[in-house]
């Protein structure tokens, strides 16, 4: 009779442990769902956070690139014009050069 009683109470306490385990895996479970929602709710507005950083960068980025190709386009026409200049200069000397050359021929022509 001891031992099917302490059969009996075996078979109990197993069963009264099988369902403290069930329910201690449930509250663990429970709680690590609230302690990880804080996490993940801050993760999230980090990441938020962090989208509206790049797409400002890319923003900024793409300004930059614009800056950079009006800039190049005035350079290239500054340098245009300063070839430009540099030729006529260059043709305003040598007719210069002719005058000055005719213009002495000119007065040694001329009886003193």
């Amino acid at each position: 009779e001891l031992w099917v009683s302490l059969e009996e109470h075996q078979d109990a306490l197993e069963l009264i442990m099988s369902k403290y385990r069930k329910q201690m895996l449930q509250l663990l479970e429970g709680r690590k769902r609230e302690e990880a929602e804080p996490v993940l709710k801050a993760h999230q507005a980090n990441s938020g956070e962090i989208e509206s950083q790049i797409d400002r960068i890319c923003e900024m980025g793409e300004v930059m690139r614009k800056a950079v190709q009006v800039d190049d386009e005035q350079f290239f026409k500054v340098q245009e014009k300063l070839a430009q200049l540099e030729l006529e200069n260059k043709e305003l000397r040598e007719l210069l050069l002719i005058s000055k050359e005719s213009f002495e021929v000119g007065r040694e022509d001329l009886p003193d």
